[in-house]
C-alpha cells in the first residue's frame, strides 16, 4: 500500500497537490512550460508517477488546478482587504495596491504564450480565473458610479484598461494607485 503524506487522505491530497505545485513554479523558472513533462513534474516533486497520474490527467490539468488554487488564494486575500474599506475609492485603492504588491506572489510567468500550448477547454479554465477577479473591479467601479464617485462610461473597456495599466511590472503601487485614480475620478472635469 502507497504511503499516504499527513494524517488522512484529505491531508495527503493537499500536501500531493502541494508538491506538485511547487515542483511546477521551480521548474517554470528554468524552462518553458511546453518541456516540461508528467515525469518531470513527478520527479520534482518527489512522488510517484502513477501516484501524480492518480491525481491529474495530464500537465494541462496541473496548470488548471494551480490556477484555481492560486485564484482561490488570491481572492480570499484580496476581500480580506476590501472588507475594512467603506468607499468605493477606498476600494478601488485597496484593490490597486492588493494587485501591485502582491504580483509576484500569485505571477507564476506563464504568461500569453501559455494560451498556444492549451487546449482550448484549459484556455476557458484559464479565462474563469481571471473573470473571478474581474467581477470584483467591476463591482467597485459600479459602485463608484453609483454613488457619484467615479465616471464609468463602459465599464468593460475600464475593467479592460484598468488591468491593463496593472500589468506595468515596473510602476510603483503609488504610482499606479494614483494613475488609476485619477483615470475614474469623477472630479476630473
Amino acid at each position: 500500500m502507497p504511503k499516504i503524506i499527513g494524517e488522512s487522505l484529505e491531508e495527503h491530497r493537499v500536501a500531493m497537490r502541494r508538491r506538485v505545485f511547487d515542483a511546477l513554479v521551480e521548474l517554470l523558472q528554468d524552462r518553458p512550460f511546453d518541456a516540461i513533462t508528467m515525469a518531470d513534474l513527478a520527479t520534482h516533486a518527489q512522488v510517484g508517477r502513477s501516484s501524480l497520474y492518480n491525481h491529474f490527467k495530464d500537465k494541462e490539468a496541473v496548470v488548471v488546478a494551480f490556477a484555481t488554487e492560486e485564484t482561490g488564494r488570491y481572492l480570499d486575500q484580496l476581500n480580506e482587504s476590501l472588507a475594512s474599506q467603506t468607499t468605493p475609492t477606498a476600494r478601488l485603492e485597496t484593490y490597486v495596491r492588493h494587485h501591485v504588491d502582491t504580483s509576484k506572489d500569485f505571477h507564476i510567468g506563464l504568461g500569453p504564450e501559455l494560451r498556444a500550448m492549451l487546449s482550448p477547454e484549459s484556455v476557458m479554465a484559464m479565462r474563469e480565473h481571471v473573470v473571478a477577479v474581474e467581477q470584483v473591479l467591476r463591482q467597485i467601479l459600479i459602485d463608484g458610479a453609483a454613488q457619484g464617485e467615479f465616471v464609468v462610461d463602459d465599464v468593460d473597456a475600464i475593467v479592460s484598461l484598468l488591468h491593463a495599466t496593472l500589468s506595468a511590472r515596473h510602476a510603483s503601487a503609488d504610482t499606479t494607485t494614483r494613475f488609476v485614480l485619477a483615470a475614474v475620478s469623477a472630479d476630473r472635469g
